[in-house]
Protein backbone atom coordinates (compact mmCIF):
# COMPACT_ATOMS: atom_id res chain seq x y z
CA UNK A 1 0.00 0.00 0.00
CA UNK A 2 0.92 3.72 -0.74
CA UNK A 3 3.03 5.28 2.18
CA UNK A 4 2.57 2.37 4.16
CA UNK A 5 5.01 -0.26 4.93
CA UNK A 6 4.61 -4.12 5.71
CA UNK A 7 5.57 -6.05 7.95
CA UNK A 8 8.05 -7.71 6.26
CA UNK A 9 9.77 -4.44 5.12
CA UNK A 10 9.65 -3.45 9.09
CA UNK A 11 11.15 -6.20 10.07
CA UNK A 12 13.82 -6.71 7.26
CA UNK A 13 14.37 -2.35 7.63
CA UNK A 14 14.87 -2.13 11.55
CA UNK A 15 16.35 -5.78 11.78
CA UNK A 16 13.78 -7.24 14.07
CA UNK A 17 11.69 -10.66 13.74
CA UNK A 18 8.39 -10.68 12.24
CA UNK A 19 7.41 -12.42 15.48
CA UNK A 20 8.21 -9.64 17.96
CA UNK A 21 6.65 -7.34 16.18
CA UNK A 22 3.16 -9.18 16.41
CA UNK A 23 4.41 -9.67 20.30
CA UNK A 24 4.41 -6.22 20.13
CA UNK A 25 0.92 -5.44 18.84
CA UNK A 26 -0.85 -7.92 20.85
CA UNK A 27 0.66 -6.07 24.55
CA UNK A 28 -0.16 -2.69 23.15
CA UNK A 29 2.95 -1.34 23.03
CA UNK A 30 3.86 -1.00 18.94
CA UNK A 31 0.50 -1.14 16.91
CA UNK A 32 0.17 -1.41 13.16
CA UNK A 33 -1.48 1.78 11.48
CA UNK A 34 -3.44 -0.80 9.41
CA UNK A 35 -4.77 -4.07 9.56
CA UNK A 36 -6.06 -5.41 6.35
CA UNK A 37 -9.47 -6.97 7.27
CA UNK A 38 -9.13 -9.75 4.47
CA UNK A 39 -6.14 -11.25 5.12
CA UNK A 40 -5.06 -9.69 8.35
CA UNK A 41 -1.42 -8.44 7.38
CA UNK A 42 -0.31 -5.58 8.97
CA UNK A 43 1.09 -2.20 7.67
CA UNK A 44 3.05 0.35 9.18
CA UNK A 45 3.55 4.30 8.78
CA UNK A 46 6.59 6.20 8.25
CA UNK A 47 6.29 8.26 11.14
CA UNK A 48 5.68 5.00 12.91
CA UNK A 49 9.23 3.89 12.13
CA UNK A 50 10.53 6.71 14.56
CA UNK A 51 8.80 5.13 17.23
CA UNK A 52 9.81 2.03 16.75
CA UNK A 53 13.59 3.15 17.05
CA UNK A 54 12.70 5.23 20.44
CA UNK A 55 11.40 1.41 21.15
CA UNK A 56 14.36 -0.74 20.83
CA UNK A 57 16.67 2.43 22.21
CA UNK A 58 14.61 2.29 25.32
CA UNK A 59 14.88 -1.68 25.08
CA UNK A 60 18.74 -1.46 24.65
CA UNK A 61 18.93 0.75 27.31
CA UNK A 62 17.07 -1.86 30.00
CA UNK A 63 13.68 -0.39 30.31
CA UNK A 64 11.15 -3.31 30.90
CA UNK A 65 8.36 -3.44 27.48
CA UNK A 66 6.37 -2.65 30.68
CA UNK A 67 7.74 0.73 31.09
CA UNK A 68 8.62 1.30 27.44
CA UNK A 69 4.57 1.12 26.93
CA UNK A 70 3.68 3.52 29.25
CA UNK A 71 6.21 5.61 28.21
CA UNK A 72 5.53 5.54 24.88
CA UNK A 73 1.63 7.11 25.72
CA UNK A 74 2.45 10.52 26.13
CA UNK A 75 6.04 11.35 25.97
CA UNK A 76 7.89 14.46 25.48
CA UNK A 77 11.39 16.36 26.37
CA UNK A 78 10.53 16.69 29.98
CA UNK A 79 8.95 13.14 30.62
CA UNK A 80 12.18 11.90 28.50
CA UNK A 81 14.61 13.99 30.45
CA UNK A 82 13.44 12.20 33.78
CA UNK A 83 12.81 8.33 32.61
CA UNK A 84 16.17 8.54 31.43
CA UNK A 85 17.83 10.34 34.37
CA UNK A 86 16.04 7.66 36.90
CA UNK A 87 17.83 5.01 34.51
CA UNK A 88 21.42 6.65 35.15
CA UNK A 89 21.09 5.74 38.97
CA UNK A 90 20.64 2.02 37.78
CA UNK A 91 23.19 1.83 35.30
CA UNK A 92 25.60 3.45 37.71
CA UNK A 93 25.31 0.17 40.16
CA UNK A 94 25.48 -2.04 37.18
CA UNK A 95 28.76 -0.88 35.99
CA UNK A 96 30.05 -0.71 39.95
CA UNK A 97 28.77 -4.57 40.78
CA UNK A 98 30.32 -5.32 37.34
CA UNK A 99 33.81 -3.58 38.45
CA UNK A 100 33.57 -5.52 41.84
CA UNK A 101 32.65 -8.99 40.07
CA UNK A 102 36.12 -8.14 37.43
CA UNK A 103 38.02 -7.75 40.31
CA UNK A 104 36.93 -10.68 41.98
CA UNK A 105 37.77 -12.71 38.68
CA UNK A 106 40.91 -11.15 38.05
CA UNK A 107 41.63 -11.84 41.58
CA UNK A 108 40.22 -15.69 40.75
CA UNK A 109 42.68 -15.84 38.20
CA UNK A 110 45.75 -14.71 40.03
CA UNK A 111 45.22 -17.23 42.91
CA UNK A 112 44.99 -20.21 40.18
CA UNK A 113 48.32 -19.42 38.84
CA UNK A 114 49.16 -19.87 41.83
CA UNK A 115 47.67 -22.99 42.99
CA UNK A 116 49.23 -24.61 39.71
CA UNK A 117 52.93 -23.33 41.30
CA UNK A 118 51.15 -24.84 44.82
CA UNK A 119 50.33 -28.68 43.08
CA UNK A 120 53.94 -29.05 43.01
CA UNK A 121 54.07 -28.58 46.89
CA UNK A 122 52.28 -30.75 48.39
CA UNK A 123 53.01 -31.32 52.17
CA UNK A 124 55.04 -27.75 52.46
CA UNK A 125 55.28 -26.05 55.58
CA UNK A 126 55.49 -22.04 56.00
CA UNK A 127 55.72 -19.70 58.50
CA UNK A 128 54.07 -16.68 57.49
CA UNK A 129 52.41 -13.44 58.94
CA UNK A 130 49.18 -13.03 57.57
CA UNK A 131 47.33 -9.84 58.05
CA UNK A 132 43.55 -9.30 59.31
CA UNK A 133 41.25 -10.59 57.26
CA UNK A 134 36.97 -10.91 57.21
CA UNK A 135 34.78 -14.25 56.72
CA UNK A 136 30.84 -14.65 56.49
CA UNK A 137 30.76 -17.64 58.34
CA UNK A 138 28.02 -20.64 58.60
CA UNK A 139 27.65 -23.18 61.16
CA UNK A 140 28.12 -26.46 60.22
CA UNK A 141 25.44 -28.92 61.72
CA UNK A 142 26.04 -32.16 62.85
CA UNK A 143 27.25 -34.99 62.38
CA UNK A 144 29.73 -32.81 60.55
CA UNK A 145 30.10 -34.70 57.60
CA UNK A 146 30.87 -33.21 53.88
CA UNK A 147 27.50 -33.31 53.30
CA UNK A 148 26.84 -30.73 56.08
CA UNK A 149 29.79 -28.91 55.25
CA UNK A 150 28.39 -28.03 51.47
CA UNK A 151 25.13 -27.07 52.79
CA UNK A 152 26.30 -24.70 55.09
CA UNK A 153 29.08 -23.87 52.12
CA UNK A 154 25.86 -23.20 49.76
CA UNK A 155 24.12 -20.88 52.16
CA UNK A 156 26.81 -18.78 52.73
CA UNK A 157 26.99 -18.15 48.73
CA UNK A 158 23.24 -17.57 48.87
CA UNK A 159 23.43 -15.45 51.65
CA UNK A 160 26.29 -13.28 49.65
CA UNK A 161 24.27 -13.10 46.40
CA UNK A 162 21.39 -12.05 47.73
CA UNK A 163 22.41 -9.17 49.94
CA UNK A 164 25.20 -8.69 47.19
CA UNK A 165 28.24 -9.11 49.66
CA UNK A 166 31.51 -8.55 48.59
CA UNK A 167 33.02 -11.74 48.95
CA UNK A 168 36.04 -13.17 47.14
CA UNK A 169 35.06 -16.21 45.18
CA UNK A 170 36.77 -18.77 47.56
CA UNK A 171 35.24 -20.84 50.65
CA UNK A 172 36.91 -22.39 53.44
CA UNK A 173 36.30 -24.61 56.74
CA UNK A 174 37.42 -23.96 60.49
CA UNK A 175 37.97 -26.82 62.26
CA UNK A 176 38.21 -27.11 66.20
CA UNK A 177 41.87 -28.15 67.08
CA UNK A 178 40.20 -30.95 69.61
CA UNK A 179 38.64 -32.52 66.37
CA UNK A 180 42.11 -31.99 64.48
CA UNK A 181 43.95 -34.28 67.36
CA UNK A 182 41.42 -36.73 68.00
CA UNK A 183 42.23 -37.26 63.70
CA UNK A 184 38.54 -36.21 62.82
CA UNK A 185 40.01 -33.67 60.40
CA UNK A 186 37.41 -33.64 58.00
CA UNK A 187 34.44 -32.35 60.67
CA UNK A 188 34.62 -28.73 60.37
CA UNK A 189 32.35 -26.85 62.75
CA UNK A 190 32.01 -23.53 60.65
CA UNK A 191 32.04 -22.81 56.56
CA UNK A 192 33.03 -19.63 55.79
CA UNK A 193 33.53 -17.36 52.16
CA UNK A 194 36.70 -14.27 52.52
CA UNK A 195 34.91 -11.33 52.20
CA UNK A 196 35.42 -7.21 52.79
CA UNK A 197 35.52 -5.58 56.01
CA UNK A 198 31.38 -4.54 55.70
CA UNK A 199 29.51 -3.25 58.40
CA UNK A 200 25.63 -3.96 59.63
CA UNK A 201 26.04 -7.46 58.56
CA UNK A 202 25.32 -10.59 60.69
CA UNK A 203 27.58 -13.89 60.83
CA UNK A 204 30.76 -11.64 59.63
CA UNK A 205 33.71 -12.52 61.70
CA UNK A 206 37.20 -10.87 61.52
CA UNK A 207 40.68 -12.98 61.65
CA UNK A 208 43.26 -10.90 63.37
CA UNK A 209 47.05 -10.24 62.04
CA UNK A 210 49.33 -12.41 63.32
CA UNK A 211 51.77 -15.34 62.57
CA UNK A 212 50.31 -18.39 61.00
CA UNK A 213 52.07 -21.69 60.08
CA UNK A 214 50.36 -23.33 56.97
CA UNK A 215 50.75 -26.21 55.13
CA UNK A 216 49.31 -26.90 51.42
CA UNK A 217 47.40 -30.10 50.66
CA UNK A 218 46.75 -31.26 47.38
CA UNK A 219 44.17 -33.64 46.30
CA UNK A 220 40.52 -34.64 47.76
CA UNK A 221 39.47 -33.42 51.19
CA UNK A 222 39.16 -36.81 52.89
CA UNK A 223 43.00 -37.14 52.51
CA UNK A 224 43.52 -33.92 54.06
CA UNK A 225 44.86 -35.89 57.43
CA UNK A 226 47.96 -36.38 56.17
CA UNK A 227 48.41 -32.65 56.19
CA UNK A 228 47.09 -31.66 59.26
CA UNK A 229 49.80 -34.42 60.95
CA UNK A 230 52.98 -32.83 59.44
CA UNK A 231 51.45 -29.94 60.06
CA UNK A 232 51.40 -30.33 63.82
CA UNK A 233 54.53 -32.13 63.69
CA UNK A 234 56.30 -29.05 62.52
CA UNK A 235 54.82 -26.88 65.36
CA UNK A 236 55.74 -29.78 68.14
CA UNK A 237 59.34 -30.04 66.50
CA UNK A 238 59.85 -26.21 66.32
CA UNK A 239 58.22 -25.17 69.62
CA UNK A 240 55.59 -23.45 68.35
CA UNK A 241 52.43 -22.65 70.34
CA UNK A 242 48.87 -23.65 68.44
CA UNK A 243 46.42 -20.48 69.44
CA UNK A 244 43.57 -21.31 67.18
CA UNK A 245 41.20 -23.69 65.63
CA UNK A 246 42.48 -24.17 62.43
CA UNK A 247 40.87 -22.34 58.88
CA UNK A 248 41.70 -23.79 55.91
CA UNK A 249 40.77 -21.85 52.37
CA UNK A 250 39.38 -24.63 49.78
CA UNK A 251 39.81 -24.40 46.39
CA UNK A 252 37.58 -27.11 44.62
CA UNK A 253 36.26 -23.66 42.46
CA UNK A 254 39.70 -24.77 39.99
CA UNK A 255 39.00 -27.95 39.39
CA UNK A 256 36.68 -30.91 38.76
CA UNK A 257 39.56 -33.07 39.15
CA UNK A 258 40.11 -33.75 42.97
CA UNK A 259 43.90 -34.39 42.82
CA UNK A 260 43.99 -30.62 41.58
CA UNK A 261 42.60 -29.76 44.80
CA UNK A 262 44.57 -27.26 46.58
CA UNK A 263 44.08 -26.17 50.31
CA UNK A 264 45.49 -23.96 52.37
CA UNK A 265 45.73 -24.93 56.27
CA UNK A 266 46.87 -22.55 58.62
CA UNK A 267 46.96 -21.88 62.51
CA UNK A 268 47.78 -18.67 64.43
CA UNK A 269 51.25 -19.74 66.52
CA UNK A 270 53.24 -18.52 68.82
CA UNK A 271 56.68 -19.13 70.34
Amino acid sequence: MENLFSIGEVSKYQNISKQTLIFYDKIGLFRPAYVDPQNGYRYYSASQLDDLDAILIMKKIGFPLSRIREHMQTYNIESSLETLNSKLSVIDEQIKELQLIRSRVQQRCEQMEAAKVLLGYDGAIRVEQVERQYILCQPVEPPYSLREISIATKKCFVDSFQQGLPVYFQCGVIVPMERIRAGRCTEASTAFLPIEETCGVENIACLPAGRCVAVCHVGDYSSIGRSYEKLLNYCGAHGLKILSDEFCINDYITSRDEAEYVTKIMVYVAE
